[in-house]
């Protein structure tokens, strides 16, 4: 069975907000905040699912506030499917579509303890430009600071090591 991604929509808030519990115990969003960025769904947020059957495997959003950047806002793989590509093609998804709104760079904060977002990040051209201390709460766990731009970008072709999660 493959992944295909699709925009998020409302029916998936459950699904995703199971996941982001299981990956982010720490800092999960809450259900409003979800229901909040999917209304601005096409009118500064850009939100995508993975989908293997019925079943939700992923998710990512950003922000396009107009201009010339983007945010990645979240980023998060079921951990049962790590491994297979998945957080490469949310994140791909993410970056054409921050292209296709003329954004010449795109930024993110991820978890300084979350090693394998940041390599994910690095893989696609991101490079470390500060540190926000305590920024995570309430773990109060620094985040990094990460930084694109859109002409920039190394070729993609081959590895897939997903992120389990952008946070």
């Amino acid at each position: 069975m493959s992944v295909r991604l699709r925009s998020l929509r409302y029916e998936d808030l459950g699904a995703v907000l199971d996941l982001e519990r299981s990956l982010f115990p720490d800092d999960a969003w809450s259900p409003g905040m979800f229901a909040e960025e999917l209304a601005m769904q096409g009118r500064g947020r850009h939100y995508v699912a993975a989908g293997e059957g019925n079943e939700l495997v992923g998710y990512a959003g950003m922000m396009l506030p107009g201009g010339r950047q983007a945010e990645v806002l979240t980023l998060a793989v079921n951990q049962a499917h790590w491994g297979r590509g998945i957080g490469s093609a949310l994140l791909t998804d993410l970056l054409e579509e921050a292209g296709r709104h003329d954004c010449a760079e795109v930024f993110l904060e991820v978890r300084a303890d979350n090693p394998r977002a940041q390599d994910l990040y690095q893989r696609f051209g991101f490079s470390n430009v500060g540190i926000r201390r305590g920024y995570y709460q309430p773990s109060g766990m620094d985040a990094i600071v990460m930084r694109c731009g859109l002409n920039e970008q190394p070729s993609r072709t081959g590895g897939t090591a997903p992120a389990g999660g952008a946070r």
